[in-house]
């Protein structure tokens, strides 16, 4: 009997250790982990880099408040910016609590500046923002607000439709009171959807004429997922308020909210807070993470194991067109969307020792470690192949 709550329908499997690519069960059998946590361990398991670190700063300091400096902390943020569009950022625990972060950063940009009413955010209609009771509204999906109510209220939607105009009727949902649109530069959850440069540009253009902020939450696609550090960087937008997670912390809880100087006036001491955001532990492993992940010849190797990568893929949907439908995503975040049953095509790979996990719109999500080698997804092919042929 278990005593954990059933909000989980966990596969009968568990693990006891982890290398690079690779999980290890208790008998020793071995999977090839395209998962990773969900995009969360970007150097994979146990990178020996990261484990050095966590073993140094585990020795000299975990935790202190806020209420005093913490060195780690200031080193990140100063890194973060200087290679980003930022100039500020508050640290969290987790993608959640940095979409709700940057919600609070927008609403209270304008309460400072004299208009309190300018509050309501415009997301993507059954997009993805964390599971806290204010972002499954921001998502407007139906199965996660569903037993949630009341509603929480200062949410609009918006259409992002394959076929163009991929916005329909944008401008008038932009009222006098709307003060940010909040979308996930590629969306994860809701199907590894990529959001066309042309239209980053558009939504930016949309966000200066109505003097409204743009937000893009780059939680899952950010810290080098995209084959660029930021996914949004392609485009050349640069945003007011990006949420940040997952990657950052390459396992470690990190969330992060970076914001431009304009918006960072509302944040004023009080205005938010976090006891564990921040914390010593947590800023040594993301000053590491960040060295590695935001070098330029370790991301323009992440291009091209994604080149390598989405060719070969490409080429099993032409062997299997009655089973694959489309090919999708960017960098090493990547969708198989298919004509059969999603999960029975998850379970077969995991017969194969191959694990991935679900999206929305029967897409099956792959998300190797950024440092995956080329025998580790040829592996990967070799399974999917496989199993392509059994249900063919």
């Amino acid at each position: 009997m278990s005593y954990l709550a059933k909000n989980y329908n966990r596969k009968k499997i568990s693990f006891v250790r982890g290398k690079g690519s690779y999980l290890y069960t208790a008998n020793g059998i071995k999977y090839l982990d395209f998962v990773q946590g969900i995009a969360v361990n970007c150097l994979g398991h146990a990178n020996p880099k990261l484990v050095k670190t966590i073993k140094n700063q585990s020795k000299k300091l975990w935790h202190v408040s806020n209420a005093f400096q913490i060195p780690e902390g200031e080193k990140l943020a100063k890194k973060l910016c200087q290679k980003t569009f930022a100039n500020y950022v508050m640290f969290q625990n987790s993608g959640a609590e940095a979409t709700e972060a940057a919600i609070k950063v927008a609403r209270r940009y304008f309460y400072s500046i004299g208009k309190p009413n300018k509050n309501r955010i415009l997301c993507i209609k059954n997009s993805f923002h964390g599971r806290t009771i204010a972002a499954i509204f921001a998502s407007g999906s139906k199965k996660m607000t569903e037993g949630y109510g009341p509603k929480v209220s200062g949410f609009d939607h918006i259409k992002f439709k394959d076929s163009k105009p991929r916005f329909p009727n944008l401008r008038s949902k932009i009222k006098k009171n709307t003060a940010a649109i909040m979308v996930e530069t590629i969306l994860g959850e809701g199907g590894i959807k990529q959001i066309p440069d042309k239209c980053l540009k558009y939504l930016r253009k949309i966000c200066d004429k109505k003097k409204i902020l743009l937000i893009l939450d780059e939680v899952q696609c950010g810290v080098g997922r995209s084959g660029n550090f930021f996914a949004f960087e392609q485009s050349k937008v640069k945003p007011d308020i990006v949420p940040i997670a997952k990657g950052i912390g390459g396992g470690f809880p990190i969330g992060a909210v970076l914001m431009n100087k304009k918006v960072a006036v509302g944040m004023t001491p009080g205005a938010h807070g976090s006891t564990f955001g921040g914390n010593p532990l947590a800023m040594a492993i993301g000053n590491t993470v960040i060295d590695i992940v935001s070098n330029k010849k370790f991301l323009n190797n992440v291009q091209k194991s994604s080149k390598y990568f989405f060719l070969k893929l490409n080429y099993l949907k032409k062997k299997y067109p009655t089973i694959i439908k489309e090919i999708r995503g960017r960098g090493l975040l990547i969708g198989i969307k298919l004509y059969k049953d999603q999960g029975k095509f998850i379970k077969k790979l995991m017969d194969n020792k191959l694990l991935t996990i679900r999206a929305a719109e029967n897409v099956v999500r792959i998300l190797p470690p950024l440092n995956v080698k080329k025998n580790e997804l040829d592996q990967a092919l070799k399974i999917m192949d496989r199993v392509c042929s059994e249900l063919k």
